[in-house]
C-alpha cells in the first residue's frame, strides 16, 4: 500500500494519526537551524510530518527561502539535523530540494539504487544514536536507472556487484509472463518499491542499534517514492 501525500495528510487528522505532531514541530522560524535543544523537542514523528511539509511546499512552488550564508556561520560550530535520508545518486532527486530543507537539517546517504551496506549502516548508526537524527527515510525514484539495470541483469565492472544489492527485491514481485523486461514500467515501479521495503526492513534487521532505538520510540525509519514527472513523494505504509 502506498500512501499519497494527500491521504499521508488525511491520516494525520483522523482520530487515530498514524505520526502524531507535536508542539515542537510548529516551529515559526522556517530559517532557523537546528540546535540540540530544537534537536531534542522533536519527536521521531515530527521529523516524518516536517519532510512531508518541505515535499508539499516544494511541489507547489512555496520553497522557502533562507539566507544560506547565515545558516553556514551558524552551523560552523555545530550541527543537529532532525532526519537522515538514504536515496539514490540520480541527479534529480536531490533530498534537500525534494524536501524543502537547508543546511544543518538533514543528514544525506546516497548511492545508486538507495540500498544498505556496512559503510550506509554505520553512517546511519552514526546520524542517530550519536548526532541525534529522529528518523531514517529510504527514498527511492520512479524510472530509476539503477533497477532498471538490475532488471536487465547488467554486468560492468564495479556496478556488478552493486547491482547485487538489488536483486533481494525480485524475491517480493510477481513476474510479468514476458519476464524481466526493464522497459516494463509497472515491473520498474514494483520493483523500485520492493527495494525501498526491502531496504527500509534491512535497516533494522542489520543494525542492533538502531533496531532497539526504533523499539525505544526514539526513531522511525520510514520508506518512500519520488515520482520524478511530479516531484511529489509517496509514502509508504
Amino acid at each position: 500500500m502506498k500512501l499519497s501525500r494527500r491521504s499521508f495528510c488525511g491520516c494525520l487528522l483522523g482520530a487515530a494519526p498514524l505520526f502524531a505532531v507535536s508542539a515542537a514541530h510548529a516551529e515559526p522560524n522556517e530559517c532557523a537551524v537546528f540546535t540540540p535543544q530544537r534537536q531534542g523537542e522533536t519527536s521521531p514523528d515530527d521529523a516524518i510530518v516536517r519532510l512531508l511539509e518541505g515535499n508539499r511546499r516544494f511541489v507547489e512552488g512555496r520553497t522557502i527561502n533562507c539566507d544560506l550564508m547565515a545558516q553556514v556561520r551558524e552551523t560552523a560550530g555545530h550541527q543537529a539535523p532532525f532526519a537522515a535520508i538514504l536515496g539514490c545518486i540520480d541527479s534529480r532527486v536531490p533530498p534537500e530540494l525534494v524536501f524543502d530543507q537547508r543546511i544543518g537539517d538533514v543528514f544525506c546517504a546516497r548511492v545508486a539504487g538507495n540500498f544498505v551496506n556496512d559503510d550506509i549502516l554505520g553512517s546511519l548508526e552514526y546520524a542517530t544514536n550519536v548526532a541525534g537524527a529522529k528518523a531514517i527515510v529510504v527514498v527511492g525514484h520512479s524510472s530509476c536507472g539503477a533497477i532498471k539495470s538490475a532488471i536487465a541483469g547488467v554486468e560492468l565492472g564495479h556496478i556488478t556487484g552493486l547491482l547485487e544489492n538489488i536483486h533481494p527485491a525480485f524475491a517480493a514481485i510477481t513476474v510479468p509472463e514476458g519476464g524481466m523486461d526493464p522497459a516494463d514500467k509497472h515491473l520498474v515501479a514494483a520493483v523500485t518499491e520492493a527495494n525501498v521495503r526491502h531496504t527500509v526492513a534491512m535497516i533494522t534487521d542489520r543494525s542492533p542499534i538502531l533496531r532497539d532505538m526504533v523499539e525505544a520510540g526514539e526513531l522511525r525509519v520510514a520508506g518512500a517514492i519520488h515520482d520524478i514527472s511530479t516531484g511529489e513523494v509517496s509514502w509508504l505504509a
